[in-house]
C-alpha cells in the first residue's frame, strides 16, 4: 500500500490535467463544428476559410515569437518591447509604400516593391532592437530579473509614444499591390494571395533561422551563450557581440513580419504592435519559450484556435464571435502558465520553467 501511495504522489498531476484539458478542447472543437455544420449556421467552406486564416495568422505569430524566444534563451529576459520593434518597421515602411504607390511603381513592380518594403522594415526594426539592447537592457544585465522586466514594459510604452509623436496617432491604410489582391485557387481551395505570401514567407524565415542557429558559427555561439554565459566567455566567445546579434536577428524577423502583417490587414498605427506582441509571447510560452521549433508550433496552434474557437459560441448573446479571440489567447496563456510553464516542447522542470 505504501508503494502505491508513493507512486500516486509521483504522478505528474498537472501534466495529466493538461492532457485531459487538451483532449476536452479537441472534442469540444469537433462537436461544435459538427453542430454548426448540421444546423446550417456555417458551411464547410467557412471552416476551411477559418483554418487558412488561422494558419496565416499563426505563421505571423510564430515569426514574431522567435524574437521573444531568442532573447529569453540567452538573457532569460521577456522583452515586452518586442511588439513595438515589430511596429516600428511596419509603420516606417508605410511611408515608402505610399510613395511607391503614388508613383505607380508599386503596381508595376510588385515583387521588387515588396522586397524594398521588407528591407526598409527589417532595417528599422533591427536598429530599434539593437538600440533597445544597448540603451535599456545592457546597463541592467546584472540586475535582478524583475528590474529588466519593468524596464521592458517602460521601453514598450516609450516606443509607442515616440512613434506616435513621429508619425501621428491616425491609422494609415497600407497600400497593397493590385497583383496581391483577390484570391487564387490552390488545390481547388480559394486562398487570399496575401495569405499565400504570408505562409510561404513565414515558413522560409523559420526554416532559414533554424538552419542558421544549427549550422553557423554565430548560431553555435548563441547556443553556447544560452547554455552558460560565463563558460562561453572563457571559451573565447564575445558575449556582448552575441547578445547584440541576437537582438538584431530578432529585429530583422520582426520587421519582416511587420510588412507581412500590413499586407494582410492593410493598415498600420502606433499601437499595432501591442496585441500581436502579446499573442506572440503567448505562442512562445505555449510552444516552449527558448525553443525555436516550439515558437513555430505555438504560433500555428494559437492562430488556428483563435480562428476556429470563437465560432463555437455563435448565439444571439454573442453577435460578433471574432471579438472573443483575445479572450481565448489570454485564457490559453493562463492555463499554460498554471499547468505547464515550460510549454509543449519546453522543460518540464518547474525551476527552469
Amino acid at each position: 500500500m505504501g508503494g502505491m501511495q508513493r507512486a500516486m504522489l509521483r504522478l505528474p498531476i498537472r501534466q495529466i490535467f493538461l492532457v485531459v484539458l487538451a483532449i476536452l478542447l479537441a472534442v469540444g472543437l469537433f462537436l461544435g463544428i459538427r453542430s454548426n455544420l448540421q444546423a446550417g449556421i456555417l458551411s464547410g467552406a467557412d471552416y476551411r476559410s477559418f483554418v487558412i486564416d488561422g494558419i496565416a495568422r499563426g505563421a505571423l505569430y510564430a515569426v514574431i515569437a522567435v524574437g521573444y524566444t531568442l532573447v529569453y534563451g540567452i538573457l532569460f529576459l521577456i522583452n515586452f518591447a518586442h511588439g513595438e520593434v515589430f511596429m516600428s518597421g511596419a509603420f516606417t515602411s508605410f511611408f515608402v509604400a505610399r510613395t511607391l504607390s503614388q508613383t505607380g511603381f508599386l503596381n508595376e513592380n510588385p515583387l521588387l516593391s515588396v522586397l524594398i518594403l521588407l528591407v526598409v522594415s527589417m532595417a528599422v526594426s533591427t536598429i530599434t532592437a539593437v538600440l533597445l539592447e544597448r540603451i535599456a537592457y545592457r546597463p541592467l544585465r546584472g540586475a535582478p530579473r524583475l528590474i529588466p522586466l519593468i524596464t521592458a514594459i517602460g521601453a514598450s510604452l516609450f516606443l509607442q509614444n515616440t512613434f506616435r509623436a513621429f508619425y501621428g496617432a491616425n491609422t494609415r491604410g497600407y497600400p497593397v499591390p493590385e497583383s496581391l489582391q483577390g484570391r487564387m485557387d490552390v488545390f481547388g481551395i480559394p486562398i487570399l494571395r496575401t495569405q499565400i505570401i504570408v505562409i510561404i514567407g513565414a515558413a522560409l524565415l523559420m526554416v532559414g533561422l533554424y538552419f542558421f542557429i544549427e549550422r553557423t558559427k554565430t548560431g553555435r555561439s548563441m547556443r553556447a551563450v544560452g547554455e552558460d554565459r560565463e563558460i562561453a566567455a572563457l571559451m573565447g566567445i564575445n558575449v556582448d557581440r552575441v547578445i547584440v546579434q541576437t537582438f538584431a536577428i530578432g529585429g530583422m524577423l520582426a520587421g519582416a513580419a511587420g510588412v507581412l502583417w500590413a499586407l494582410v490587414f492593410s493598415q498600420v498605427d502606433f499601437f499595432m504592435g501591442f496585441f500581436p506582441g502579446i499573442k506572440a509571447f503567448t505562442a512562445a510560452v505555449l510552444g516552449g519559450i527558448g525553443n525555436i521549433v516550439g515558437a513555430g508550433l505555438g504560433g500555428l496552434l494559437l492562430g488556428v484556435l483563435e480562428s476556429l474557437a470563437p465560432y463555437l459560441f455563435i448565439s444571439p448573446s454573442v453577435p460578433s464571435p471574432n471579438q472573443l479571440t483575445d479572450a481565448i489567447a489570454f485564457t490559453i496563456l493562463v492555463l499554460i502558465l498554471i499547468f505547464r510553464p515550460g510549454g509543449i516542447l519546453g522543460s518540464s522542470d518547474e525551476e527552469k520553467a
